[in-house]
């Protein structure tokens, strides 16, 4: 089968295609099919028409053109349904449900009704996108959120197919008009990153072997900042020798806010802030932490989402202590491949890090069963085969 992929940013500086799109493509590629990635490259316009072969999958960077502002978007989303159709493909499946593929995606249906049969269209959710979703998360225009929460409702009402990254996005495309029989539940897997080094990450961070490590890996915006500093302050409290490092960035310098409380409360020298690493030294300080904390909120946006940074850790074979919303226990099993609260229990927070922090038999055990869990049950070969034969249910259907 021919197919494209219709991608809802560039591959650079986020990464996110990485994380899902691409191991599908690679995987579906394996399989047999033909697959480009068609890229909208507004995140980085130095790749503007630019193709490129990335691990394998050819992606195609449309011209993104001299018009800025809101008359780019169905310039940019022409250029995208045009490559996409040059390709003659049989289907085409759009990663998130708006945005510029969004528009490429509508213009598709039109052409459907006016008489155009081929390709199929399938669509891919990750996100709640509309009202409790990322549209009260992003600083959106009014007709922004508007347009978003139009492209999530009608083209999942639209499409041949829905995949979904998680059981919640499932009920809620089958609210939104989707067919249980044409919707797959298609959860993130494992990010494979090469082994890091122990020694060379706490080396890096000034870390003593003896130390123990807890790891803080996020974006910040999952949680109730107050939680976290309760949580680490009386970890930190309980465990004077222990070490907070932190990889990753908030919008809005939540990282540096975290520093300053921890300085003003007596506990900032035991808080290392790494921000934002570059993705080849990503490994070594991931590998530097004897367990990770997982704070979730019980909100619609984290119960949707399939928290693909959760997924790596666990594929690192990192044990971590969790709050259970959503699809984190689909991901750890509580006991047996992570140590899971309810969403707010500060104290059972506290007490699950503080375990695998001591009990280093437990620590490991854990880890392994999370790595494995990761590799056998969410391994992206299995997601392909099972999204290879969605597709071809999918076209017998329609």
């Amino acid at each position: 089968m021919r197919i494209v992929f219709l991608a809802p940013f560039g591959i650079r500086p986020k990464g996110s295609l990485q994380a899902r799109m691409l191991p599908l493509a690679k995987e579906l590629q394996r399989i047999g099919h033909d697959l480009v990635i068609i890229v909208p490259p507004y995140t980085n316009p130095e790749d503007s028409g630019l193709v490129e072969v990335v691990e394998g999958v050819t992606l195609r960077n449309i011209r993104l053109g001299p018009t800025d502002g809101p008359l780019a978007a169905p310039f940019i989303a022409c250029r995208m349904l045009r490559a996409a159709l040059d390709l003659r493909p049989d289907l085409i499946h759009l990663f998130k449900p708006k945005g510029y593929g969004g528009l490429a995606a509508m213009a598709l249906a039109g052409l459907r009704l006016a008489g155009r049969r081929r390709p199929l269209l399938v669509v891919d959710s990750d996100d709640r996108e509309g009202k409790g979703g990322m549209n009260d998360l992003h600083p959106y225009s009014w007709a922004e959120k508007r347009l978003f929460s139009l492209q999530e409702q009608t083209l999942t009402r639209w499409a041949h197919g829905v995949t979904v990254a998680s059981r919640s996005l499932e009920s809620l495309a089958w609210g939104m008009g989707a067919r249980p029989a044409t919707t797959l539940y298609l959860p993130n897997g494992p990010v494979l990153r090469p082994a890091g080094s122990r020694e060379q990450g706490r080396r890096r961070f000034g870390f003593d072997a003896r130390q123990p490590v807890l790891l803080l890996y996020t974006r910040f915006f999952e949680f109730d900042q107050q939680r976290l500093y309760a949580v680490l302050e009386q970890l930190c409290k309980r465990m004077p020798q222990m070490r907070l490092l932190v990889v990753g960035k908030g919008r809005q310098g939540e990282e540096q806010a975290l520093e300053q409380v921890a300085d003003q409360r007596g506990w900032g020298e035991q808080v290392t802030i790494a921000g934002w690493v570059r993705p080849e030294q990503l490994p070594d300080c991931l590998a530097a932490a004897d367990a990770a904390l997982y704070l979730f909120d019980d909100t619609l946006i984290n119960r949707t989402k399939c928290p693909a940074k959760l997924a790596e850790l666990a594929a690192c074979g990192i044990p971590i202590a969790a709050e259970r919303v959503g699809q984190v226990p689909e991901y750890l099993q509580h006991g047996e491949s992570g140590l899971l609260v309810e969403s707010g229990d500060v104290t059972g927070l506290v007490q699950a890090a503080q375990q695998l922090l001591t009990d280093r038999a437990l620590a490991e055990r854990i880890g392994q069963a999370a790595r494995q869990r990761m590799l056998t049950v969410f391994g992206w070969e299995q997601r392909a085969e099972e999204l290879d034969q969605f597709y071809q249910q999918v076209a017998v259907t329609c």
